[in-house]
């Protein structure tokens, strides 16, 4: 996994806009993708069977009037799934296992939060999509549980790239670029003592995850001089 971080306006959704559309110096950055060092076949970027790059954007709409089910069994059955009933199945489980909200296969996709929106699509683009590579931007305002969607398309090999202001989902990736001015200003690759920092956030992350628990289930905050 690698991360993509810098300012707002520095460049990262364009970065990432060229990848998802095999850029070949024809969009506004002249950045060409190459593939093991080669330019990319005209086949591969017009494919819409077999594309290469899956990208989960900042927003989400449905504009099909389908229940979630129904809405799976058909993107099951169109990529020749031997199971549609089972892949359907485990992707709603997985989906809520990401989605802060529970909702089932009767709901209509339409009415789906934001939340329960980017849920659905990262556990169907790691269960069903043939996409071996996948673009996200900006996960952390996505109302999901951020590190257990990036540990799915992990465990389901995906090579993912996340622009993120987020710092624990940034000390996550195997490096990072950084972006200034619209482009790669350096390559970050973490070190020992980064490693270790990077748990002690994780700690601080869990902490305020369970502060922000209490106050949606209309509890009192009480914190003591430790932060207990």
């Amino acid at each position: 996994m690698t991360c993509i971080v810098g300012p707002t306006g520095s460049g990262k959704s364009r970065f990432l806009a060229d990848i998802e559309s095999l850029a070949q110096g024809d969009t506004v950055t002249g950045r060409r993708i190459l593939i093991n060092g080669a330019p990319v076949a005209p086949s591969a970027v017009q494919s819409t069977g077999q594309k290469l790059v899956a990208q989960l954007s900042q927003q989400m709409n449905f504009v099909v009037d389908l229940s979630v089910e129904e809405f799976l069994l058909l993107h099951a059955e169109s990529r020749l799934s031997p199971d549609p009933d089972g892949i359907v199945r485990a992707i709603l489980v997985a989906a809520n296992n990401l989605s802060g909200e529970k909702f089932t296969g009767s709901v209509s996709v339409t009415q789906l939060s934001g939340g329960q929106s980017r849920a659905l699509m990262i556990a169907d683009t790691a269960l069903l999509s043939s996409s071996p590579i996948v673009l996200i931007d900006e996960i952390e305002n996505a109302g999901i549980d951020r590190r257990k969607a990036l540990e799915l398309l992990v465990q389901k090999e995906k090579i993912t790239f996340i622009a993120t202001h987020d710092p624990v989902l940034a000390l996550i990736g195997s490096r990072r670029l950084w972006f200034r001015d619209g482009g790669i200003a350096g390559i970050i690759v973490p070190d020992k003592q980064e490693r270790e920092s990077a748990a002690y956030v994780r700690q601080m992350d869990e902490q305020w995850a369970r502060w922000r628990e209490m106050i949606r289930n209309g509890k009192l905050l009480h914190i003591d001089p430790d932060g207990r």
